[in-house]
């Protein structure tokens, strides 16, 4: 796995991070804004948003006087893609073994009526 997928999983697997990238996805916001539902201080928020930043799940820039965060969000279809590409395979790997456990049942099944009839022949 790439560094950067490796920096956007770490940074996502806190709580309070996913719930901002939530918010973010709904549009820009200011971090005082971001920072609103949460009974934690602005600092906090703001090392959250450092991360959230470091890992290139968001941006900060300026609309006037005012300074938002952006969710960059191809970095969430990058891991969006990782995430698909091992669900296929996974789901591959059990298609597999579904058709080898109904190959088997299937055998079972005639083995089982082989024997029904070979026992009233006798």
């Amino acid at each position: 796995m790439d560094a950067s997928l490796d920096k956007a999983f770490a940074a996502l697997a806190d709580a309070t991070r996913r719930a901002l990238v939530a918010r973010l996805s709904l549009g820009d916001a200011t971090v005082g804004e971001l920072a609103a539902p949460f009974d934690v201080s602005l600092q906090a928020i703001s090392k959250h948003l450092a991360v959230l930043e470091a890992a290139g799940l968001v941006t900060k820039g300026r609309d006037g006087t005012r300074r938002l965060v952006h969710l960059e969000a191809h970095a969430l279809g990058s891991m969006t893609s990782w995430i698909e590409q091992h669900q296929r395979q996974a789901e591959e790997r059990f298609q597999r073994l579904d058709a080898v456990l109904d190959e088997l049942r299937a055998a079972d099944a005639a083995a089982t009526a082989s024997d029904d009839t070979t026992e009233s022949r006798a």
